[in-house]
C-alpha cells in the first residue's frame, strides 16, 4: 500500500504557530515562566510565521497543496500577514493587562495563539469540512478569550452571550455546507464548482445552503441581522481581547468567505450578490446609526466594527478580482488603524474597568500628546480621510463595486461614511478641543459625592465620566500603538507597495 504524500509546508505557518502555543503551555507550567518570556515565545513565533508566509508567498510555480484539503497560495499568505499583524499588537497590549486580571498567563497565550492557527486554517481550507474545524478551533479558543477576566461579571456574560450565538452559527454553517453537499455531492470547493457548471440537480437545496453558509460567515464578521453579540462581547471582554478579535477574525472569516463564494459559488454569483448587497447597506447604515449614541469608547468601536464589515462586504458583492483585492487591503488597514484605537483605550482604562467613557479624553492632547495624535490618525482613518490606510480601503471597496455595477450600494457607504465622520471626529474634538475635568466649572464636583455613591453600589466598576487621570502607558502598550500608527500613516502614504501584491495574490482563488 502506497501511502499519500503530505506536503506539509503548507502549513508551515500553522506549524509555526502551533508548536509555539504547546511550547508556551510547558514552560509556563514546568518552571512558571514570567509573563515576558511568554509574550516573547509567543511574538518571535508570530513573527516567524509571518515571515513563513511571505517567504512562501515569493516561491515560484505552483501554489502547495495538501492533498485537496488546503493550500498556500497568495491569498491565503496575505490573509496570514494580516491576522499576524492583529496578533502581534494583541500580544503587545495584552503584555501588562492580562497579567493584572489572572494569574494564567501562559493560557492566554496559548489561547491566543491556537485561535490564530484556526484563522490561519480558515483561509487555507479547500474542503468545507476544512473550514467548519478550523472555524471551531478559533472560536473554542475566543469563547474562553472573552471570559478570560472571571472576576469581572460582565466578561463572564460575554463569554457566555459569545457563546451560545456562536454554537447556533456554527450549526448554521454545518447545515449550509450539507446542504450544498446534497446539491453538488462534494465539499470540496474546486469540485463544487464544477459540479455547479454543469447545473444543479436540486437549486432549491443549494440555495438555501448558500442562505444558511451566509449566516454562518455573518455571525463571524458580524454583518446586520447577525451581529447581536457584538456590543455586548467587545466591551465585556478584556480589551486586548477585543483588538485582537476585532480584526483577526474578520479577515479569517472574510478570507474563506470570499474562497468560498467566489471559488465554489461563482455560477450562484447573480443570487448571492444582491443577498449580500443588502445585508451590506443595512450593517453599514445600522452600525454607523447605533455609534452616533454611544459615550463609551468600547461600545462605540463595537458599532463602528459592523458598519466596517459593511464596508468590506461591499468588496465581496462585486465579485471581481478587484473587489477581493480592494477586501483583502481594507482588512490590512482596518487591523492597524482599529488595533490601534483598541490600544489607546487599552492604555486609558484603569484596573476593574470594563470601558472607558469618552470624557476621559478630554484634555488628552495636553496630558499625553503623542497618545492623543494616535488617536487621531486611527479616527481619520476609521472615517475615511485621506492620506490615512482607511481612506484607500474605501477607495479600493467602493471603487471595485462601481467596476461591476453596483453604484447604488456605494452611494449608500459612502453617506455611511459621512454620518461615521461625526462620532469618529467627535473623539479628536474630545482630545483637542475640550477642557479637561480638572479645569471644569465648580458645579462638577457638587456631583462628586452622589458619584461615589454610585460607584460603591455598582457591582463593577463602570466607566467615569469626567475623571482624567491617565493609567500608566506601558512600554509594550506605546510600541503596540506607535506600530499601529505608522503602518496607518505607511499604507494610506505608499499604498502602491501592496496593491501590486494583493492583485496577484487574489488571482489564485479565480
Amino acid at each position: 500500500m502506497t501511502l499519500p504524500t503530505l506536503d506539509l509546508v503548507v502549513l508551515l505557518p500553522q506549524l509555526i504557530v502551533l508548536t509555539a502555543a504547546l511550547l508556551v503551555l510547558v514552560v509556563d507550567g514546568l518552571s512558571g515562566a514570567r509573563s515576558w518570556l511568554l509574550a516573547g515565545i509567543s511574538l518571535v513565533a508570530l513573527l516567524a510565521a509571518g515571515a513563513a508566509a511571505i517567504w512562501l508567498s515569493l516561491q515560484p510555480g505552483e501554489p502547495r497543496r495538501l492533498q485537496a484539503m488546503a493550500v498556500a497560495d497568495g491569498f491565503a499568505l496575505l490573509f496570514d500577514v494580516v491576522i499576524v499583524v492583529a496578533a502581534v499588537l494583541g500580544v503587545l497590549l495584552a503584555y501588562q493587562s492580562i497579567p493584572r486580571i489572572s494569574q494564567q498567563v501562559g493560557s492566554y497565550y496559548a489561547l491566543l495563539l491556537l485561535a490564530v492557527v484556526g484563522m490561519m486554517t480558515m483561509g487555507a481550507a479547500l474542503d468545507l469540512i476544512v473550514v467548519f474545524l478550523a472555524l471551531e478551533i478559533l472560536s473554542l479558543a475566543l469563547y474562553i478569550l472573552a471570559g478570560f477576566n472571571r472576576s469581572e461579571p460582565r466578561s463572564a456574560e460575554a463569554s457566555l452571550k459569545y457563546f451560545l450565538l456562536g454554537a447556533f452559527a456554527s450549526a448554521f454553517f454545518l447545515y449550509g455546507a450539507a446542504l450544498v453537499y446534497g446539491a453538488t455531492a462534494s465539499l470540496n470547493l474546486e469540485a463544487i464548482a464544477a459540479a455547479l457548471a454543469g447545473g444543479s440537480r436540486s437549486p432549491a437545496m443549494l440555495y438555501l445552503g448558500i442562505a444558511l453558509l451566509i449566516v454562518g460567515f455573518g455571525f463571524k464578521v458580524a454583518l446586520v441581522p447577525f451581529h447581536m453579540w457584538t456590543p455586548d462581547v467587545y466591551p465585556g471582554a478584556p480589551t486586548p481581547v477585543t483588538a485582537f478579535m476585532s480584526a483577526a477574525t474578520k479577515a479569517a472569516a472574510f478570507a474563506a468567505f470570499l474562497r468560498l463564494f467566489l471559488t465554489a459559488l461563482p455560477t450562484a454569483q447573480p443570487t448571492w450578490s444582491w443577498a449580500l448587497a443588502v445585508l451590506a447597506a443595512v450593517t453599514m447604515t445600522l452600525g454607523n446609526v447605533a455609534a452616533l449614541r454611544q459615550r463609551e469608547l468600547k461600545r462605540m468601536l463595537a458599532y463602528s466594527s459592523i458598519a466596517h464589515a459593511g464596508y468590506a462586504a461591499v468588496g465581496l458583492v462585486a465579485g471581481t478580482a478587484q473587489g477581493a483585492g480592494a477586501v483583502l487591503f481594507y482588512l490590512l488597514a482596518y487591523a492597524f488603524m482599529n488595533v490601534g484605537a483598541f490600544g489607546v483605550v487599552a492604555a486609558l482604562e484603569r484596573a476593574g474597568e470594563y470601558d472607558v467613557a469618552r470624557g476621559r479624553l478630554a484634555g488628552l492632547s495636553e496630558r499625553q500628546p503623542a497618545l492623543a495624535a494616535a488617536m487621531a490618525i486611527f479616527m481619520f482613518s476609521l472615517t475615511g480621510i485621506p492620506p490615512f490606510a482607511g481612506f484607500f480601503g474605501k477607495l479600493y471597496v467602493f471603487g471595485a463595486a462601481v467596476a461591476a455595477g453596483w453604484g447604488w450600494l456605494v452611494v449608500i457607504g459612502v453617506i455611511n461614511s459621512v454620518i461615521s465622520a461625526y462620532y469618529y471626529l467627535q473623539v479628536t474634538v474630545e482630545m483637542y478641543f475640550a477642557a479637561p475635568a480638572a479645569e471644569a466649572p465648580a458645579a462638577a464636583a457638587a456631583g462628586k459625592k452622589g458619584r461615589a455613591v454610585a460607584k460603591a453600589a455598582a457591582p463593577s466598576p463602570a466607566p467615569e465620566e469626567g475623571k482624567a487621570a491617565p493609567a500608566p502607558l506601558s512600554r509594550a502598550t506605546a510600541a503596540a500603538v506607535l506600530a499601529a500608527a505608522l503602518g496607518t500613516v505607511l499604507i494610506g502614504v505608499l499604498p502602491a507597495l501592496l496593491t501590486g501584491w494583493i492583485a496577484q495574490a487574489v488571482q489564485g482563488i479565480f
